[in-house]
């Protein structure tokens, strides 16, 4: 319980760094919002009465500083543009950015676990070969040209699946299924290539080891020795990979909801970015801050679940 806190109390100060930098790089932005929403032709007057009413009058400290206030009461603030809550915002597009993320990530683990585990323990066999080929091939493939390869084959071509016309889930389950299941193997191929890689060659460092030999001379068969024993000690850096993947899919993503038409929270960041819509931005990135925090305080307890020695602060080696 301890450890959790301790993570937790040292997500504070990271958060309020990174309120801190987006504030401020937000404001760096060439434009003004209250321009974009007035456009070029309105009066001087009207001008400084919405820069008044936005707030945008003010120094950038007392800016921030009331930007923080409401924050911290849960209050992301008014989008310029849109006149909504921004909180309302996110909550609108959040959900089909997590279950894009989940699904890549689902078809990067059933592809990479089964492939990485073989080509371990095949090593230097055809089976290996073909694996890092395909992997270093997965790897080089843009996501979005493999995207695009998709749609003309899948839902052009042959019809089987739609290319867009992303709907909640909680609305249709069937067409919200087969709309994600593009856009999450396009994504998740790419992905599973990395962590194969990762796994095989976390693998081929532990089936070295002095237990795995012993596990093998008490006659178990190679199944239980890798699945039992050298899978588990092999897991660490794989979850590390794991939780800068979810992370970097969080708000990565943008790209894959563009092509897909998903209207999903990267795409939220790059429209309000475009729109001068700072209030959104700034909300939008710090719940993107919040999330990636999330992941690594779950990446830090799978490590001590994993291995109990980095909990208690003791090396592997200890």
């Amino acid at each position: 319980m301890m450890f959790v806190v301790r993570r937790l109390l040292l997500t504070i100060p990271i958060l309020l760094l990174v309120s801190i930098l987006t504030f401020s790089l937000i404001h760096m932005i060439p434009g003004d919002p209250a321009r974009v929403i007035l456009g070029q032709e309105a009066t001087p007057e009207a001008y400084q009465a919405l820069r008044t009413e936005l707030g945008l009058d003010k120094p950038i400290v007392v800016q921030y500083f009331s930007w923080l206030g409401k924050v911290v009461t849960g209050d992301l603030g008014m989008s310029i543009t849109d006149r909504i809550p921004v909180s309302e915002l996110i909550k609108q597009r959040l959900p089909a950015t997590v279950e894009l993320t989940i699904g890549t990530f689902l078809v990067a683990i059933l592809i990479a676990f089964p492939a990485g585990i073989l080509a371990a323990t095949r090593r230097g066999t055809w089976i290996d070969y073909t694996s890092t080929f395909t992997a270093l091939g997965g790897m080089s493939i843009p996501s979005f040209w493999l995207a695009m390869m998709m749609i003309i084959y899948f839902a052009v071509e042959n019809q089987w699946l739609p290319s867009s016309g992303y709907v909640s889930f909680f609305e249709n389950p069937t067409q919200n299924l087969l709309a994600m299941v593009l856009p999450c193997v396009a994504t998740g191929l790419r992905e599973s290539a990395v962590l194969m890689r990762m796994l095989r060659s976390s693998l081929l460092d532990v089936v070295n080891m002095d237990f795995i030999r012993t596990a093998k001379a008490k006659g178990l068969n190679e199944a239980r020795t890798i699945l039992g024993h050298a899978l588990r000690n092999a897991m660490v850096p794989v979850v590390t990979t794991s939780g800068l993947m979810i992370a970097g899919l969080l708000g990565g993503l943008v790209i894959t909801e563009s092509i897909f038409s998903i209207p999903g929270f990267g795409r939220l960041i790059v429209e309000s970015v475009f729109k001068r819509d700072y209030v959104t931005v700034q909300g939008a990135i710090l719940v993107s801050a919040v999330l990636v925090v999330l992941v690594n305080l779950a990446v830090d307890i799978l490590y001590a679940v994993i291995d109990p020695r980095i909990k208690s602060g003791k090396g592997a080696g200890e």
